[in-house]
């Protein structure tokens, strides 16, 4: 079990040589590992209650009315693809043509998949920032890309730009940058993007944008890199509503992008799903009509729900990271006599009762993640509180 959960199990019959050592994902793993032991589960970030009635409802009234129960159109339903240019001109001054630069997708997972597979040929350079989601190396893989990774480095997880620009290379066809980062929950700061968007320009990049915590930043601001001179040409800007409606099981994502980069992921992703979603891209649609009430109590009780774990966590013996945004809180474990977070985390749910999930599978330089254990917190404050009385059991035992 240790070896799949590091993605490097043993070669599996019939899988092509590009996903050899991609096996189950870890939050398959460690949510099936909460499962057979009772524990909490604090590692995979989805919320443990529904989002606003008024996005079920739609997404129920679409269902009964027939609106949403056949095929909808290729690039997604015209009240989503509205909805999503309205959302970008409403909280970025972004200004997306809703017929021919928004593709919807099923989740931020296949636009994620259907970028790369469009835009890199085999051998192209893809440079990301590690730890990395898990789907991105098993997409670049896919395409027969190469990652390259430029690391992010607690407390503050800036990077070393040396790092970066040696990164790139006259093989490098992409950056693919995730703000707000999972699992850190650093949100680059405008300096950081501004220098990215500068490597972009002056290497004549595109860039890629994973921004599904949009609307979960704590401390700071989310800046779109579209958003920057000479950036939305050039940038295939990513998101989706599960996390900001806490219906991540809807799987509905979209693309924004110039009409001839929405062109290519499309042609990607036709061949992929084609369509999905039908009556939830309806829901999808209310959700981003919601009134500024909403986003900012969305906003505030996961902040309420971060100083909340992370506060129990530090009580128990954790040094904690801060994030700036999204669901989650990486902690060092060091302090607990072990630098080993893939063992510590297969053990926690016997020791105490709770899951979380080792950052070293994120890393290409185990070096740099060893120590470290993600933990979620898009959870009820009873399970988070139930959680942290569980942890309470380490600074015992240590």
């Amino acid at each position: 079990m240790l070896a799949s959960l590091l993605h490097v199990s043993e070669r599996l019959p019939h899988l092509n040589a590009r996903l050899q050592g991609f096996g189950a994902t870890i939050f398959a793993e460690m949510s099936a590992l909460a499962l057979r032991t009772g524990a909490v589960n604090l590692g995979q970030g989805f919320p443990d209650t529904d989002g606003p009635v008024e996005v079920a409802d739609a997404a129920v009234e679409a269902v009964r009315t027939g609106l949403g129960n056949q095929y909808p159109p290729g690039i997604g339903v015209p009240e989503l693809r509205h909805a999503i240019a309205d959302h970008q001109q409403r909280f970025y001054g972004l200004t997306y043509d809703p017929d021919t630069e928004v593709l919807v997708t099923a989740g931020a997972s296949e636009a994620l998949a259907a970028a790369v597979l469009a835009l890199c040929e085999t051998g192209d350079e893809v440079v990301t920032f590690e730890p990395w989601y898990d789907i991105y190396g098993a997409n670049i893989a896919m395409a027969g890309a190469v990652k390259k990774v430029v690391t992010l480095r607690p407390p503050s997880y800036g990077f070393d730009r040396e790092e970066f620009l040696a990164a790139i290379t006259p093989k490098t066809r992409l950056i693919l940058l995730n703000t707000p980062h999972n699992p850190t929950g650093k949100v680059f700061s405008a300096d950081e993007m501004a220098f990215i968007a500068q490597v972009a320009r002056e290497r004549d990049l595109l860039v890629v944008t994973d921004e599904v915590y949009e609307h979960l930043v704590f401390d700071g601001a989310h800046i779109p890199m579209a958003s920057l001179p000479g950036m939305r040409e050039r940038t295939v800007t990513i998101s989706s509503g599960g996390k900001t409606f806490s219906f991540t099981g809807w799987k509905i994502g979209w693309v924004c992008a110039t009409p001839e980069l929405v062109t290519a992921v499309r042609t990607a992703k036709q061949f992929l799903t084609y369509v999905s979603g039908g009556p939830f891209q309806y829901g999808i649609a209310a959700g981003l009509r919601l009134g500024d009430d909403y986003f900012e109590a969305f906003t505030a009780d996961l902040r309420a729900k971060r100083d909340h774990l992370a506060s129990g966590l530090r009580s128990a013996g954790f040094e904690v990271f801060e994030p700036q945004g999204t669901y989650f809180i990486t902690t060092d474990i060091r302090p607990f006599g072990t630098d080993d977070g893939l063992a510590f985390c297969w053990e926690l749910p016997e020791r105490v009762g709770v899951v979380a999930v080792p950052n070293v599978v994120f890393y290409d330089n185990k070096d740099e993640g060893r120590h470290l254990v993600r933990f979620t917190f898009c959870k009820r404050f009873e399970v988070l509180d139930q959680a942290v009385d569980r942890l309470q059991g380490l600074r015992v035992a240590s």
